[in-house]
C-alpha cells in the first residue's frame, strides 16, 4: 500500500492504493487507514515529507500500528515540534 498526500489544511489524498483515507489527528500527526487488513501488524513503513524542504524534517512512527491502521508524525528537528507538510509519502510492506 501506499499514499501521496498534501498535510497541510483539509488533509487531501492525491494518489494512492490500499490506503482508504487519512486522518488529521493534530499539527504533523497524521493516521493512515489501510483498505485492507495486514496479516499481522509487524509491517515496515517508510515515510517521507519535503513539499516545505527549506525546513529540516523527519518522519517518525507515533502510536502502536494495528492491522488497519498506524500513525507517522512530521517532525521539525530544528524546532523540535511537530509540523504540517504539503508533501507527505508514506509506503506500506508486509503480507495481507
Amino acid at each position: 500500500a501506499w499514499v501521496n498526500f498534501n498535510g497541510t489544511g483539509t488533509v487531501a489524498i492525491r494518489d494512492s492504493e490500499g490506503v482508504s483515507s487519512v486522518g488529521d489527528m493534530s499539527t504533523g500527526m497524521y493516521t493512515i487507514n489501510l483498505s485492507a487488513a495486514m496479516s499481522n501488524a509487524d509491517y515496515s513503513v517508510t515515510a517521507s515529507a519535503g513539499g516545505l524542504s527549506y525546513r529540516n524534517m523527519v518522519t517518525k512512527w507515533n502510536g502502536t500500528p494495528t492491522t488497519t491502521s498506524f500513525n507517522v508524525g512530521i517532525l521539525n528537528l530544528n524546532a523540535s515540534a511537530y509540523e504540517d507538510d504539503t508533501q507527505v509519502s508514506v509506503v506500506v510492506m508486509g503480507g495481507q
